[in-house]
């Protein structure tokens, strides 16, 4: 199983350091969110010049804000600026955001991400697309010098979303998935999606909370804090319902360095093939976050 980061977009400089030394210490992979921040994709190219090698990817890009020829053309030109290291993941965020902050529709989900999906795609991977579905109709062309076909991403969670993934995509990005929804749903309802369509299971990219301390009590209160929202939304509790825990905070990775690195073990024997963590501090802030990420870094790349 593949090691990587999650590095939330923070000032240009700052970002770009930071995903300079996770090359430096062994990571295999960053992954940056795009929420309500700095946009990721543009952070990514920048960090193009300072890494030569560390997998960079989005996790994830909402599609209904951008028209999905223009994330085309942004996310090639990206690839480009990065030798071909580009992972695009995509999501289709959730209706509270969509609708109640951006004022969008928040549209037959699964067939918006089909369309979106395969405008994206064949423009990327063919250079034109001749889509005429019933929320796109783009018959469009796409060239950027330097760009090649890269991974694309999504969000599946749930079933027909992980049918979509097996069917049309190199992997799905994970949140709130503890090992028991991974091994006795997502990857096997992605194994038999990818079976039926003909085509290699795709990666399972499974991301978690993560805090390596001395005061459980203590990481449990913030974890409360900073991801409990989580709960609510109607995606992340049905996971939450399939891992048979009441929070997010029963599968965040909290403990000392021997009972977090177990806690990774059992995502690994789930069938994921790359994790990532969202480290976050305990009381003690800055100790806890660096035993966090000493602990990841000491995996060398893989585990």
């Amino acid at each position: 199983m593949k090691i990587g980061l999650m590095i939330s977009p923070e000032d240009v400089d700052g970002t770009i350091d930071k995903i300079a030394g996770a090359e430096r210490d062994g990571f295999s992979s960053v992954w940056m969110p795009n929420i309500f921040g700095s946009d990721a994709l543009t952070l990514l190219a920048l960090a193009g010049g300072r890494t030569e090698r560390i997998e960079l990817g989005t996790a994830v890009v909402p599609t209904y804000p951008r028209h999905p020829h223009s994330l085309a053309q942004q996310a090639a030109t990206v690839n480009a600026a990065l030798g071909g290291r580009l992972a695009l993941g995509l999501g289709r965020s959730h209706q509270l955001v969509i609708e109640g902050m951006f004022g969008i529709p928040y549209d037959r989900p699964i067939t918006h991400m089909r369309e979106y999906l395969t405008v994206v795609r064949d423009l990327t991977r063919d250079g034109s697309c001749s889509v005429n579905g019933k929320m796109y109709r783009v018959n469009a062309s796409l060239k950027v010098p330097g760009s090649s076909a890269f991974p694309i991403l999504i969000g599946a969670l749930m079933p027909k979303m992980l049918e979509l993934c097996g069917e049309l995509c190199e992997g799905t990005l994970t949140w709130m998935s503890g090992p028991r929804h991974l091994s006795e749903n997502v990857v096997p309802q992605l194994a038999a999606a990818a079976q039926r369509a003909g085509r290699q299971t795709p990666r399972v990219i499974c991301s978690l909370p993560m805090c390596v301390t001395d005061k459980s009590e203590d990481a449990r209160a913030t974890a409360a804090k900073l991801f409990g929202h989580y709960g609510m939304l109607p995606v992340y509790r049905a996971c939450l319902d399939a891992e048979g825990v009441e929070g997010p905070i029963d599968v965040a990775l909290i403990g000392d360095e021997k009972k977090v690195k177990a806690g990774i073990e059992r995502v690994r024997d789930a069938g994921a093939t790359d994790f990532y963590a969202a480290i976050f501090p305990d009381a003690e802030a800055a100790r806890s976050m660096s035993r966090s990420y000493d602990l990841l870094k000491s995996f060398g790349g893989s585990l």
